[in-house]
């Protein structure tokens, strides 16, 4: 599995969503680098980015198990927090279920909630901001997926989306991405395993998500006993492209709570 890493310290391992890769997440790097003492771990999901995904990938479950694999080689019995967004956010919930203990934190950024796109409450996709001469001079295939998924269409919020999401939409694996997305439920939801996580947890939403909703989101941050929610309007599923500052803000008070919850406990796991 390909992997970025950088900095030094306690392990944050981040995941990225579905048919995109590390890239989409490496803007948010700035804000673990400047409280230092973390050492962050960019994955490329299996058949995404960098990462192959080998015949025996084949459903959500391989992937997390997959996932799981690469953390238990990478950390070993040490503890780490874990940052999953959209489709990651639902590998990252596996993950603390798994881990249990060994998990420091968990954060969810835009995380899917129902896999079965049918259960998903969703509002209409909504554009708060359009700039159709912006769009005009983009490639066609670009500015339709740009405008597909922006909610506040500018030059500022185009560039952050042409360096996070475009690379990996244009190298991900279709045929492994067909696969996976087939059996894209998990087999058993991670809050149904036992017991449930209750390390410091974050949940941010998009008021304007209509990929993944915000109702589902605050649904799942109540089954989690140590959790903040945050409904950020002005943002869609890219919520951390939308809402940058914002986004920053409550990741980094998500890491001073990790920090301050076990200030004697950041070695190996229990």
């Amino acid at each position: 599995m390909h992997f970025v890493e950088h900095g030094s310290g306690i392990p944050l391992l981040l995941i990225h969503g579905f048919c995109v890769d590390h890239r989409l997440l490496l803007g948010l790097d700035p804000v673990f680098a400047a409280r230092g003492a973390w050492r962050r771990v960019y994955i490329d999901l299996p058949g995404m980015g960098r990462s192959v995904a080998g015949p025996g990938i084949r459903s959500s479950d391989d992937v997390a198990d997959a996932v799981a694999s690469f953390a238990r080689k990478t950390f070993g019995n040490e503890r780490f927090a874990i940052l999953g967004n959209s489709f990651g956010g639902m590998i990252a919930r596996h993950l603390a279920s798994e881990f249990g203990d060994q998990v420091l934190g968990l954060a969810l950024l835009c995380p899917v909630a129902a896999a079965e796109h049918g259960r998903r409450v969703l509002p209409p996709q909504t554009v708060l901001h359009a700039d159709p001469s912006l769009l005009a001079t983009l490639d066609p295939e670009d500015a339709k997926a740009y405008a597909n998924m922006a909610v506040i269409q500018s030059p500022g919020n185009w560039a952050r989306f042409r360096d996070s999401v475009l690379p990996g939409l244009r190298v991900f694996d279709r045929s492994a991405i067909g696969r996976i997305a087939g059996r894209y439920a998990l087999a058993v939801e991670p809050e149904d395993r036992a017991p449930v996580f209750t390390g410091p947890t974050l949940v941010i939403a998009g008021r304007q998500d209509h990929v993944v909703g915000f109702k589902d989101q605050a649904a799942l941050a109540g089954r989690y006993p140590v959790c903040e929610l945050a409904i950020l309007d002005h943002a869609g599923h890219n919520a951390h492209l939308d809402q940058p500052e914002r986004t920053g803000e409550l990741l980094g008070l998500w890491l001073e709570r990790i920090e301050t919850s076990q200030p004697n406990d950041f070695g190996a796991a229990r």
